[in-house]
């Protein structure tokens, strides 16, 4: 979901950018406001197309997981029960988002207040609120909000100006991006495509009223009056000082020419590199972000080790021992969760249901490959990084030997105590990090050379981070894997579980 949203926020910006260089200026007002209409629903939709043949003609990358590995084993141990069930990113946005609705109908409740204590002229496509103490003038669907005075003087130009509003329905599309303000109330590009639309309904209705109106006098009617507009969104006003001189801008602007309708066609390749962007995203990186969740939640760590079973693996030590469940006896949920993760791209873990020491039913994940899991959906092209479960022959850790999986063991064996010989494991404990077991993430390659490259690292604190890409970068010259006698690159990626005094 998280990766959703972003590209949301990614496309949206990317549309505004092109509204703000090569559109906005232009005078074709009715091809803009349905661009400004089309493309939030279009970042809604564009992440969610995902386009096999794109995907096959573009390099994929695969990543081998590596164990866990646990600096301090004899002080992780993690129960579920000992982590909060609370996502405080979802009731963060649910508390947002009924701040926003609660927002959105006080704003609606003044409009109608505003209706029903005042005066109301029933006219034949519209009604006229007259307001006594508000120097205002605007409009909301079918009513036009105006000053009475303003009313007595005859200043029609004003009530045209509204009037063009209220047969378009501007207020219709205000509405839409108040209800995209309320769903995420956290994306900045909302409130900029509301502005932008704000503004192109009056370049609208100036170009309707000025077709019968001398150019001269309507703009000087705006700079000699100052009204005390509502401070509304979703109300189209008449006069609002930030609008005014771009209004007059356009106002006196010449037609842009029908030559320059072209600049639409910008859309084409930016559509064609949103849908290559996202057919190239790997499905599974939301399922990973969720899946981490949940084996901090689910996962009972201590000493011991896997002891390799008919059914699958299973953990031998303090916390976690017994038998293991036979598919055939899961619960719903839990067959569920198993083929929910079973069918992703690139499985990175092994699951199993044990009965442990106490008698307790217990979720268990082990963060490695399983070496037939993967479901390759087409041939190693030469030149391209290889996963570790299809390539023929696996990096080698000096002073391996045996077969790929003695080599694949032998591998995370050494990497293991590699890491927890070098790793300044006393470096949590200074740097104001809350107790508790914390995770450091990194992932790394080993390339065609059998080189240790493309280092990058993800935790609580950036000295955690820095100091994982150091010993990872420490890391012995290897032989390269191969893949139909090419040397090739393989991808790893190394949770390290720490535990936070």
């Amino acid at each position: 979901m998280i990766n959703y949203i972003v590209q949301v926020v990614l496309f949206q910006a990317l549309f505004l950018a092109v509204y703000d260089f090569f559109l906005q200026k232009e005078t074709f007002f009715k091809w803009n406001r349905f661009y400004l209409l089309s493309t939030p629903i279009l970042s809604f939709i564009l992440p969610l197309l995902k386009f096999k043949s794109i995907q096959n003609t573009i390099p994929q990358e695969y990543i081998e997981q590596l164990p866990t590995v646990f600096l301090n084993p004899q002080g992780v141990i993690v129960q579920a029960n000992q982590y909060s069930s609370y996502n405080y990113l979802v009731i963060a946005f649910y508390v947002g988002l009924v701040l926003f609705l609660v927002l959105f109908l006080i704003k609606l409740f003044k409009i109608f207040q505003l209706i029903s204590t005042n005066k109301v002229l029933k006219k034949e496509n519209y009604s006229l609120v007259l307001l006594d103490d508000r120097q205002s003038a605007f409009s909301f669907f079918k009513y036009i909000f105006i000053n009475k005075h303003l009313l007595k003087s005859e200043d029609l130009q004003i009530i045209k100006h509204e009037l063009v509003h209220c047969k378009q329905k501007h207020t219709l599309d205000l509405l839409f991006f108040e209800l995209l303000k309320i769903v995420l109330w956290f994306n900045p590009m909302v409130y900029v495509y509301q502005k932008r639309i704000t503004l192109l309904h009056e370049y609208i209705s100036d170009a309707e009223v000025v077709l019968a109106t001398d150019k001269k006098t309507y703009f000087n009617r705006l700079l000699a009056e100052t009204f005390n507009v509502e401070n509304i969104s979703f109300i189209n006003q008449f006069f609002k000082h930030s609008l005014i001189k771009k209004r007059i801008v356009m106002i006196t602007k010449e037609k842009s020419k029908k030559m320059k309708q072209l600049k639409y066609l910008l859309i084409v390749p930016l559509l064609v590199s949103m849908l290559v962007y996202v057919s190239c995203t790997d499905d599974a990186k939301d399922e990973l972000l969720e899946m981490e969740s949940i084996i901090k939640q689910n996962e009972a760590i201590t000493e011991g080790k896997y002891l390799d079973l008919e059914q699958g693996k299973i953990f031998v030590g303090k916390s976690l021992a017994g038998k293991i469940v036979p598919y055939e006896e899961y619960t719903q949920k839990e067959k569920d969760f198993y083929e929910k993760f079973k069918n992703m791209p690139n499985p990175i873990f092994d699951f199993s249901i044990v009965i442990d020491e106490n008698g307790e039913r217990i979720r268990f994940i082990k963060t490695t490959v399983k070496s037939d899991s993967y479901r390759v959906e087409r041939e190693y092209v030469k030149g391209e990084d290889v996963p570790f479960a299809i390539i023929e022959e696996v990096p080698v850790f000096p002073g391996c030997t045996g077969t790929k999986l003695q080599l694949r063991t032998c591998l995370q064996e050494k990497i293991t105590a590699h890491v927890n010989s070098n790793f300044n494991s006393k470096l949590a404990n200074s740097l104001g990090l809350k107790p508790g077991v914390k995770r450091i993430f990194v992932m790394f390659k080993i390339d065609k050379e059998g080189n240790i490259t493309d280092v990058k690292s993800r935790a609580p604190h950036q000295k955690l981070a820095d100091e994982a890409i150091r010993v990872i970068n420490l890391l012995p010259h290897m032989t390269p894997g191969k893949q139909k006698g090419d040397n090739v690159g393989v991808k790893y990626a190394l949770p390290i579980a720490f535990k936070v005094e």
